[in-house]
């Protein structure tokens, strides 16, 4: 009962909160995680009322669950961009720049991260050094598509964005295992190849297949149906499906057989997208359904965020340097990966501003690196948490300002939001009744 008030009381929050924040034209994102941060432990959590905040970390992650889902349909959503037509156009371009961007981030995150371990080594070690780096290759995609969905931009900028925000999940995966692999090895002294290409090949691989099996079967099963209710319902059904599927894991000696939540549901929405005919209204119902689960995953991220790591100036000075050459490293492997592929002006200009969000993905990476040991994995912890605080308040922000300095978030004129003022206004409710019934026709099944 008390996960359900929880939720109930997260939803809300993070709803009132977007209306303050409406007053500032500042993306819903980041009134969402504002609204998890004062609900969290450290505010409104600490008084102790029941139903209203969360007391503890404990009560935050009960509704791991829910933030598991969210982020399935969030991946579900983003394969949906990579439609054959859409890729025949954009696919080399995203495919060179999202590999560029992340071997740029990770190199300049090393060599910052390297510099100041040989400054201060009884601070940083080598292998925490590395693994700081592997890190900095991943970006968030939840918060840039929900920029992207609320502002419905549009455009050459936004085409290329969102595959590129795609494949940094498997790019981030590849880099990681290898750069953690290292890391390892630097410890323990021996090099594992199973570890830092085995593993992650078979991660990335088993993941795609499973994908592409469920879009398939998933195709073939909305056949059966006719109506659209029932055809989304299924949709819905295989999401949730394929994120537990996606948990499950074997382990055979040093050899792990498990999956990519991620990229499973990414998979997932890109064959249902591209041999379903039905598939852009179902995948579109689908979205509107799991609005108000993204809404509590956000302001659930934010709970999770640990305002203490600000407590510690060491970590302070390093999580800035890391959040320095991280945002040098996607903001350059961007723009001259951009450059070179043949892209235009302002998508070269404002592409690496749009992959600065960080979150979900790193700090999944951040519970692996528990195994460089307590100190380590909690200085990599805490450093990560640090930068994720950081770009998920500033990151969304950034991605809009970006869109709309390139054109592709397009502000109603003053006239056109006075109007549908003034309408709703005077509306009788005959006219809403009558605006009802249109939707209701428009939905009916086919």
């Amino acid at each position: 009962m008390y996960a359900l008030l929880n939720v109930a009381f997260a939803l809300l929050a993070g709803l009132l909160m977007t209306r303050i924040f409406s007053r500032w034209r500042l993306p819903d994102v980041t009134a969402f995680l504002v609204a998890g941060v004062l609900i969290g432990p450290f505010c409104l959590g600490r008084l102790g009322i029941v139903g209203v905040g969360f007391p503890d970390y404990e009560s935050v992650a009960a509704l791991g669950a829910l933030s598991d889902v969210a982020m399935g349909f969030i991946a579900f959503a983003i394969g949906n961009e990579f439609r054959l037509e859409d890729l025949r156009k954009t696919g080399r371009q995203a495919f060179i720049i999202g590999i560029v961007q992340a071997l740029v981030a990770t190199a300049l995150v090393d060599l910052a991260m390297l510099g100041f371990h040989f400054l201060r080594p009884d601070i940083l070690s080598a292998p925490a050094a590395i693994t700081l780096g592997a890190i900095a290759a991943a970006t968030a995609p939840a918060a840039t598509l929900m920029v992207v969905r609320q502002y419905k931009a549009k455009g050459p900028l936004t085409s290329l964005l969102l595959p590129i925000v795609a494949l940094d999940d498997a790019v981030g995966l590849v880099v990681f295992a290898v750069s953690f692999g290292i890391a390892k090895a630097m410890i323990s002294g021996a090099l594992s190849i199973v570890s830092v290409l085995v593993n992650p090949l078979i991660e990335i691989v088993l993941s795609l297949l499973l994908g592409m099996l469920a879009g398939a079967a998933l195709t073939r099963l909305e056949a059966m149906f006719h109506s659209n209710r029932n055809r989304m319902s299924m949709t819905i059904a295989f999401v949730f499906l394929t994120v537990a599927l996606a948990a499950l894991e074997w382990r055979i000696g040093e050899v792990v057989i498990g999956f990519s939540p991620l990229l499973v549901c990414m998979m997932l929405g890109t064959v249902f997208c591209n041999i379903c005919p039905l598939s852009e209204d179902l995948m579109d119902r689908a979205d509107d359904w799991s609005a108000p689960l993204l809404a509590v995953f956000f302001v659930i991220s934010g709970a999770e965020l640990r305002l203490e790591v600000f407590g510690e100036l060491t970590m302070v000075l390093i999580g800035v340097i890391y959040i320095i050459f991280r945002s040098m490293g996607k903001y350059f492997g961007a723009h001259f990966s951009a450059k070179a592929v043949g892209c235009d002006e302002k998508t070269v200009k404002y592409l690496g501003i749009t992959l600065l969000p960080q979150a979900g993905v790193a700090l999944g990476m951040c519970v692996s690196a528990q195994a460089l040991g307590a100190a380590d994995g909690l200085l990599v912890r805490n450093i990560v948490l640090f930068s994720v605080l950081i770009y998920e308040l500033v990151g969304p922000l950034l991605t809009k300002e970006a869109l709309t300095a390139a054109g592709e978030i397009t502000a109603k004129p003053k006239e056109v939001l006075e109007r549908r003022a003034k309408a709703l206004a005077e509306a009788e409710p005959k006219e809403f009744l009558e605006e009802r019934e249109a939707k209701k026709h428009k939905k009916q099944d086919l």
